[in-house]
């Protein structure tokens, strides 16, 4: 397969960082005391955002809002499946205002909001990617992250939702709080990913469904390697480590940092800072 076949990553939903903070500390990374440059924060997103447009994909905004510092961290809105959209249930009340404006925003925009049991908690795609597709059925597959942010019970009503098959990660490492700091699908057949975040059966699990996976080391994981967005063969990544930068570029990709050094002050990084919107669960991804 050739770099640059994976069948989402060219829609992208972001939030500028006008009102932007480390306001509490719900992760690791989180210290109250830091303080952010705001002008720095927005130049950096703005960068962002201009090499994703750069590399071809669209950029669509969410208005910010003064009371929700984190809605910059558009990957935790929901999973996204075609017109579907399944809204966030945040496990930290100070998260939780965030879902009502995300549901609103996707059903401003004509998708159909599903939401999942009250009593179960999911953070979207910061804890949810896909990857491939079942052999057997055709089906495709949704890695789901639980255990710190997430609740492996949500993985039955989100495959009830999207139709995907719905495959439970484990995260040990409360620095890797997210999937989506362990996980990074680069095709059909490739992705960066990093055990430091999983325990052995999951590892044993991405294994078995990733061919070729580029396993990242503690300390490449730790400057958040895998928390890159993937537009067509351009890889957009906040640090880009020598042995990575080699594989990608003999896979053929064009792995580019981008400095999001005031948003890792948060826990968050590129992909963090992004929801695809052109998902969908329902069908299996291109061969």
């Amino acid at each position: 397969m050739a770099a640059g076949d994976l069948s989402w990553g060219r829609r992208y939903l972001c939030c500028r960082p006008t009102h932007f903070g480390v306001l509490y500390e719900i992760n690791p990374w989180m210290h109250a005391e830091v303080t952010v440059d705001p002008e720095r924060a927005l130049q950096q997103w703005e960068g962002l955002v201009a090499t994703l447009r750069a590399a071809g994909a669209t950029v669509e905004e969410i208005t910010p809002d003064a009371e929700l510092p984190d809605l910059v961290f558009t990957a935790n809105a929901g999973i996204v499946s075609g017109s579907t959209f399944v809204p966030s249930n945040f496990r930290h009340p100070e998260r939780q205002p965030e879902a009502a404006r995300f549901a609103e925003w996707f059903a401003d925009r004509g998708s159909t909001v599903e939401h999942l049991p009250p009593d179960l908690d999911h953070e979207g795609a910061g804890d949810a990617l896909p990857f491939g597709a079942d052999t057997s059925a055709a089906t495709p597959i949704l890695l789901s992250g639980y255990r710190f942010r997430s609740d492996a019970a949500a993985t039955t009503p989100l495959s009830a939702l999207t139709g995907a098959i719905v495959r439970p990660i484990e995260l040990i490492d409360e620095r890797m709080y997210h999937l989506d700091l362990t996980f990074c699908p680069l095709d059909d057949r490739r992705a960066l990913c990093a055990p430091i975040g999983w325990d052995r059966y999951s590892t044993r699990v991405v294994s078995s469904i990733v061919p070729e996976p580029l396993w990242l080391t503690d300390d490449e994981a730790l400057a958040f390697s895998a928390n890159s967005v993937v537009v067509d063969t351009t890889i957009v990544m906040p640090h880009v480590a020598p042995r990575i930068g080699r594989q990608l570029e003999a896979w053929g990709f064009d792995p580019i940092a981008v400095d999001v050094s005031e948003f890792l002050k948060a826990g968050g990084a590129c992909r963090c800072l992004t929801l695809a919107l052109d998902v969908d669960l329902s069908a299996a991804p291109r061969s």
